[in-house]
């Protein structure tokens, strides 16, 4: 009996590979403009990437982070725990951008490039939330 449940995992993940992009130009840091709809540059979260280390550190908005890219398939990773310093958060803003963002890397999200707002960048999207970076280029 022929098994179309791998037939149709194959054809999706190999549909979505093709469009995905390659990890390793996510290496650098990158801020982030947009979340869920809502310009949070303000907010000053830069998330920064070691593709080749699979490792993630950045600023949350309120505090320092680092945790471990986990590749579930081509195309999803996770950061199942992220490592943080417990400083208050300056605002409302910066305590609800740093909330969401922890939750879209507990969360099994893919990155695609994009042209958003007029701005080159990446979107991360999870299950629950849509965040828009811009590459930040060191002079």
């Amino acid at each position: 009996m022929f098994d179309y449940k791998w037939l149709v995992t194959f054809l999706l993940t190999s549909f979505l590979w093709a469009d995905s992009m390659e990890l390793k130009i996510l290496n650098g840091s990158w801020h982030l403009r947009v979340m869920d709809g809502m310009e949070v540059r303000k907010a000053r979260a830069i998330l920064d990437f070691d593709m080749k280390k699979m490792q993630l550190s950045g600023f949350d908005a309120c505090n320092r982070i680092r945790g471990t890219l986990i590749k579930h398939s081509d195309i999803n990773l996770t950061v199942p725990m992220l490592i943080t310093t417990k400083m208050a958060c300056r605002g409302k803003i910066h305590n609800w951008v740093s909330n969401r963002l922890h939750q879209t890397l507990k969360e099994r999200f893919n990155i695609q490039e994009e042209n958003r707002y007029g701005v080159d960048g990446i979107t991360i999207k999870s299950l629950h939330h849509e965040l828009f970076f811009k590459k930040m280029h060191r002079e």
